[in-house]
């Protein structure tokens, strides 16, 4: 074959070929960063009652109020943070008033936060990693909180100055097991390509969702008793290099949707928001079911049994969310103390929240040794990942 200008060229074909055998990944993916960020509204959960009612111009319904301060006394959070503010609410009575649609200025706002606070996260990830953010060549991100052309994933390259080469994947809509779907994808990204880094990055704000209450639907009261706001960012690639300390090995991945469960946690994109409704029988769903996801997720490992073994990021959805895996695996109640401390610290953040916990355990200074990481979505899906802990010297 030869050129216009009458010089041979190569056959595409033989690079073509090439291109398909590229080489994997010799080992397997490991995290080698991990970066949060929340906004500075903090609301203290024993005041959360008489701040809501308020800034929703409700105190007239006393009723739900009690419920609510009852709820928040029970949840085993201590405070939340918002991108929200009271000023903000003011400015916009759509949003309280359910009378009138406001999908569109929520979208407005949560456009500019949520790159924003991703970009928070996914900064201190980098700036842990210890590399240029040039040297980023794939870019998960996922998040309920809007949807936009182009996404989160576009506005988070520019904002960080990745190359505008960088291949990224977004993902909407997949609620509280969000980030660690994001992790799943990354993992067989980074095995798969060899020098790949993967930056992953997930947010969620609860203006997407935020509501007046009503005497007719008094199970919003517990979406608005659990969620707060944050990011989480997480550097993934195998082969590590001499710079990079990595603090998991992502040893294998898995997802399985518990039968039966598809009304259990139901989400819509409504005219006044996202509509959240977790079903009561979700906590009993999960302690019935989670070992069984588990054993399947294992047992190719030859790993089974000896829970208390293992070390073990558990999504925090909320206390009878933990209190049911833990009674479903028969573990040691230290060993959701990370996950617990997360949803003390922070509420429920949705997807962020998992890589809340990741980090707070490696702070914890876990030993070598092999754990699991769970996400819990709707579906209700359950995303399963195996770690092991290196054991990093890192500074954190």
């Amino acid at each position: 074959m030869t050129s216009l200008l009458g010089n041979p060229i190569a056959s595409p074909v033989a690079a073509i070929n090439g291109t398909r055998r590229g080489p994997r990944a010799d080992g397997p993916a490991t995290v080698l960063a991990i970066g949060t960020a929340n906004p500075p509204n903090c609301v203290k959960q024993e005041d959360y009652a008489d701040y809501y009612f308020r800034v929703t111009k409700s105190e007239h319904l006393v009723n739900l109020k009690a419920k609510l301060r009852r709820i928040c006394e029970k949840s085993a959070i201590k405070k939340r943070y918002f991108h929200h503010t009271e000023e903000l609410l003011d400015s916009h009575p759509e949003f309280t008033d359910r009378r009138f649609p406001s999908l569109d200025a929520r979208q407005d706002i949560v456009a500019t936060a949520v790159p924003e606070l991703t970009a928070a996260a996914a900064a201190e990830a980098i700036a842990e990693w210890g590399r240029p953010a040039t040297e980023i060549t794939h870019l998960v991100v996922s998040t309920y909180s809007g949807a936009h052309m182009p996404g989160t994933d576009f506005h988070l390259a520019s904002l960080l100055g990745l190359r505008p080469t960088v291949r990224r994947t977004m993902l909407y809509m997949n609620g509280c097991s969000s980030a660690s779907a994001a992790l799943r994808v990354a993992k067989d990204i980074a095995e798969n390509n060899r020098g790949a880094r993967v930056l992953v990055a997930c947010a969620e704000l609860t203006l997407i969702l935020f509501r007046a209450p009503h005497e007719a639907q008094a199970d919003t009261l517990i979406m608005q008793a659990l969620f707060g706001d944050g990011a989480g960012a997480v550097v993934v690639g195998a082969d590590p290099v001499s710079v990079e300390q990595p603090d998991f090995e992502m040893v294998s991945a898995s997802q399985a949707m518990i039968p039966e469960s598809k009304d259990m946690a139901k989400g819509r994109l409504r005219e006044d928001g996202l509509l959240f409704l977790p079903s009561r029988e979700m906590p009993s769903l999960v302690r019935e079911n989670i070992e069984r996801c588990v054993v399947n997720a294992l047992s190719p490992l030859d790993i089974s049994g000896g829970w208390n073994d293992l070390f073990w990021a558990v999504h925090p959805g909320g206390r009878a969310i933990l209190d049911s895996v833990e009674a479903g695996l028969g573990l040691d109640p230290r060993k959701l103390e990370a996950s617990r401390h997360v949803l003390r610290e922070y509420g429920n953040m949705s997807g962020p929240s998992v890589i809340f916990v990741l980090d707070e355990l490696r702070r914890q200074q876990e030993e070598n040794g092999m754990g699991v990481m769970v996400g819990i979505g709707p579906g209700i899906s359950v995303e399963t990942m195996v770690l092991r802990a290196t054991g990093s010297q890192k500074k954190i």
